[in-house]
């Protein structure tokens, strides 16, 4: 029997073969010439990300599952792609005065940084568990690197290990959970494991560890209680750049992935695994929720805030509802760039790589620099939650899509959790504005560069934007819900 080739649909696949090729190509570069000017790979890095976008936005009116039935070609996933992309054209705009600044400015940092960000576009996109397997790794790997880029700092090592040691341990509750599905399905695509599901001859048992194993897996890369413990190390001891990458980019493509693969392939057990979901969502909000007031430290403050914000997005899934999937993107995309706006704001609060970390460190800092305090402010009442900022608003969609799906109770806690919350964005605020600064604080000021003060501007300009007139967006999120996922 002559062999037959499988068809590749290389116009489908585009934008991650742009990504993977940018990356190769510059780190050829930084071999071939290591003395490279880290302007050009940034330039180079961005012009990649660029031509991504076109080719996704080339794919607007295509909706089907190609290669095989691996990968899905579907609004989600094109909305997905954008979120990642607006991620990691910000991030490098945030990276490179402050990498020089710190001295750890070498050229792999933006190879590892596009692999990375393929691998997160191919985990929104993916539509075979295998595959997502495969795309967390291909995502992991690059960003376990990029943790302990800072070689010489103690934290940013400790950080990377422990991300390291338990992200090794995370997959292997995915895999284990893949491999259950797969003996009790017989397949790995999520459209056949969403038929097999559904049959009555399934076995039960088998079908509820899997999924409880898998749901370990992906409430490990979105920071959920209790599978969070890896979160604050890693997100104080790297570059606050890649910082704010993680905490965008990862949860973003992973929360993308978790919805696919429980909306899709685990849909006719929802009955069975939202309720478990139901009391991880109200653990991640309090847990986030409360020991961020104990932080003395930004970073770390952040952390905890990201891990809060992780179970707002889970009402989403927890909803089970197209109002909630379209929330949940809408969500991860207007945290995205306000999450990443307080991690420029971080990088801008010192020049020399040497940021604000300690909250004592911020006091008066409003008031020496109004134009800077002010921008910080406004992405502290924007992940607040607090009106007119966009985080406002994506809040209201996803209690609003719950209590569509009779979630009451789940929204109560949601509130409650945001009120608690709010205490330590106004601390930080009162700290900014109401305290007298120190003649001589021991920094010489801050550090804007003209691409800080771009992403700033960008960020605190589509935070505001979007919380006054969110429609947009909003329309943009529905639509590519509208006809729900393929597969």
């Amino acid at each position: 029997m002559p062999f037959v080739a499988p068809h590749i649909a290389w116009h489908g696949i585009a934008p991650e073969l742009a990504l993977v090729g940018g990356a190769l190509v510059a780190l050829l570069i930084d071999a071939v010439k290591p003395a490279v000017d880290r302007r050009f790979l940034a330039g180079l890095s961005l012009a990649t990300i660029g031509l991504a976008a076109w080719f996704t936005f080339d794919l607007r009116d295509t909706r089907a599952v190609i290669m095989q039935g691996t990968l899905a070609v579907d609004g989600v996933a094109l909305f997905g792609r954008l979120i990642l992309l607006i991620t990691a054209a910000m991030t490098i705009l945030i990276s490179y005065h402050y990498l020089s600044r710190r001295r750890i400015h070498r050229g792999e940092y933006y190879p590892l940084l596009l692999l990375a960000t393929s691998g997160m576009t191919l985990l929104a996109a993916s539509n075979d568990l295998l595959l997502s397997f495969l795309a967390i790794e291909t995502l992991s790997l690059a960003l376990y690197v990029m943790v302990g880029f800072a070689r010489r700092d103690e934290k940013s090592q400790e950080g990377a290990l422990k991300y390291f040691l338990l992200g090794a341990f995370s997959s292997a509750f995915l895999l284990y959970g893949i491999a259950l599905t797969y003996g009790a399905t017989g397949s790995t695509q999520l459209s056949v494991i969403s038929k097999q599901a559904a049959v009555a001859s399934v076995d039960e048992r088998l079908m509820f560890v899997a999924v409880a194993m898998i749901a370990v897996g992906f409430a490990f890369k979105v920071a959920a209680v209790p599978f969070h413990m890896w979160s604050p190390d890693a997100y104080q001891g790297a570059p606050t750049s890649v910082t704010g990458f993680m905490a965008a980019g990862t949860k973003a493509a992973a929360f993308i992935g978790f919805f696919r693969v429980f909306l899709v392939a685990f849909g006719a057990l929802q009955w069975d695994w939202r309720p478990v979901l139901w009391i991880v969502a109200v653990a991640t909000m309090a847990v986030g929720s409360l020991l961020a007031i104990a932080q003395t430290d930004v970073k770390r403050m952040l952390a905890y805030s990201s891990i809060a914000h992780a179970g707002y997005v889970l009402i989403g899934l927890v909803a089970a509802n197209r109002d909630g999937v379209s929330a949940a993107l809408f969500y991860l995309l207007i945290y995205a760039v306000m999450v990443l706006g307080a991690f420029a704001a971080v990088i801008v609060s010192a020049p020399g790589g040497s940021e604000r970390l300690s909250l004592a460190e911020w006091g008066g800092i409003g008031r020496r620099y109004p134009v800077f305090g002010g921008a910080m402010t406004l992405f502290l009442l924007a992940l607040a939650g607090l009106p007119p900022t966009s985080g406002f608003t994506g809040k209201f969609l996803l209690f609003a899509a719950a209590i569509k799906a009779h979630e009451n109770a789940l929204v109560v806690a949601a509130t409650i959790t945001s009120v608690v919350a709010a205490f330590f964005y106004v601390r930080l605020i009162v700290l900014i504005w109401l305290q007298d600064p120190p003649p001589d604080d021991g920094h010489p000021g801050i550090g804007p560069t003209p691409a800080l003060i771009t992403s700033l501007g960008i960020a605190a300009a589509a935070t505001i934007v979007f919380g006054v007139w969110p429609q947009s967006l909003i329309d943009l999120a529905r639509n590519a819900i509208s006809h729900g996922f393929v597969g």
